[in-house]
């Protein structure tokens, strides 16, 4: 089986996310810690269902969908992190949100020109 970058790396944010998630729940910070845990691996599960995709239009909705919940992970990530809720430990996370939304943005465009898609 052929290695899927996006796919292993948003399986192992997911991973990360359920390690700040714990983290989050210690300090009772349990609203934002769902809204968090939510978004953040349902990353990783939307990118497996595109990857199931029947056909290549299917595979764009679903894909599309991975990228909308990374932006709105990386909005709470942002927001835990200006709120100085955020601990030092897990702003790398950050960074790894913001290369997925690089990466699935970059196939969306590449779908998006395959299909003959307008912007």
């Amino acid at each position: 089986m052929k290695d899927n970058l996006i796919q292993k790396k948003s399986f192992e944010f997911s991973l990360n996310i359920i390690n700040l998630y714990k983290d989050l729940k210690v300090n009772q910070e349990y609203d934002i810690a769902r809204q968090l845990l939510r978004s953040g691996t349902s990353i990783g599960a939307n990118v497996e269902e595109a990857i199931g995709a029947q056909s290549k239009r299917d595979f764009l909705a679903k894909i599309s969908i991975s990228l909308k919940e990374s932006r709105e992970t990386y909005y709470w990530l942002r927001l835990l992190k200006q709120s100085e809720m955020l601990d030092s430990k897990f702003f790398f996370i950050l960074d790894d949100n913001l290369s997925i939304i690089n990466i699935i943005s970059s196939i969306v465009k590449t779908m998006k020109e395959q299909l003959n898609y307008n912007k």
